[in-house]
This record gives C-alpha cells, structure tokens and sequence, in this order.
C-alpha cells in the first residue's frame, strides 16, 4: 500500500493486511494444486512396479529374468520416472508459475508417507529376498499404488478447500 510518507489509518492497515492475506491464501492454493493426471498415473505406476524389479534384483537367484536385467529395469524406469518428474514440474511451473509443492500439505500426513512409503517398498524386497515368496512384493505394490492415489485424492481435496 503506497502512502507517500503518510501514515495510513488503522482501517487502510487493516485492509492492506487483509488483501496480503488474500494474495497469500491465493497463492497458497494454487501451488497446491495437485499434479498433473499423466503425472499422476505415471507416479502410480512407478510406485507400483518398484517393489518388483527392486525385488528381482535382490533375489539370490535368478527370478523371472536374470538379476543384471532387473537392475537394468529398475535404472531405466527411474530416469524415465524423473525426467517425467522434471517435464511435469517445468510445464506445471510454466503454466501457473509457481512449483510444484508437497510442503502445502500437512505435515502429518507427509512425514509418515516419507517415513513409511520407503520401508514398506524396500522392505517388501528383503522380505521376498529372505522368503523367496512373491506375495510381499505383490503386497508392496498394492500398498503403494493405494497410498499413491489416497496421497493424490488429498492433494486434490486440499486444493478444492483452499481454492
């Protein structure tokens, strides 16, 4: 608010609060605008087959296809995964101009998901490693789908609350 060495009155400070406070709300809502559907379903799948391939991988013998091809899988699919991640961001970006932001959402919800996403899709590859029985990762990778479109069903919720 421009006031020309004037002091403003309490009603104009009040006012000029409660359009920054606007901006910010706006601002705040539209960053957390979820990610693109494509984006979406990519990350899902991603998630999905990661318990499988990090599995083939770490199985003492040779499951479904030799182990060296699994970690070829699992190499190409990530960096197919973030340059995807990366094309997502930049038109995201390019679009609303703001980035896109998980620190939006509460920090409740992230911080297990962080925590817990990552033993749950690791874990279930040791497990089958010690176990050779493939339900663990089959498990794993339902688990990880389902959290994938619950995380992404919340983003789009918290979205329309704010917006």
């Amino acid at each position: 608010m421009e006031t020309n060495g004037v002091r403003p009155t309490p009603e104009q400070a009040r006012s000029a609060l409660a359009d920054t406070e606007q901006v910010r709300a706006s601002a705040a809502a539209l960053s957390a605008t979820p990610w693109p559907n494509w984006f979406f379903v990519t990350l899902t799948l991603y998630i999905a087959a990661l318990p499988i391939t990090y599995g083939g991988a770490l199985a003492d013998t040779d499951w479904l296809l030799p182990g060296p091809a699994w970690t070829g899988i699992m190499l190409a699919s990530t960096a197919v995964f973030m340059a995807l991640f990366a094309l997502a961001a930049r038109a995201w970006r390019d679009r609303t101009g703001v980035a896109l932001r998980l620190d939006v959402l509460p920090k409740r919800v992230t911080v297990p998901l962080m925590v817990g996403l990552p033993v749950v899709l690791v874990g279930a590859a040791f497990a089958f490693r010690a176990t050779e029985w493939a339900g663990w990762l089959i498990a794993a990778s339902l688990i990880g789908a389902a959290v994938s479109v619950g995380f992404h069903l919340a983003f789009v919720r918290l979205h329309r609350k704010t917006a």
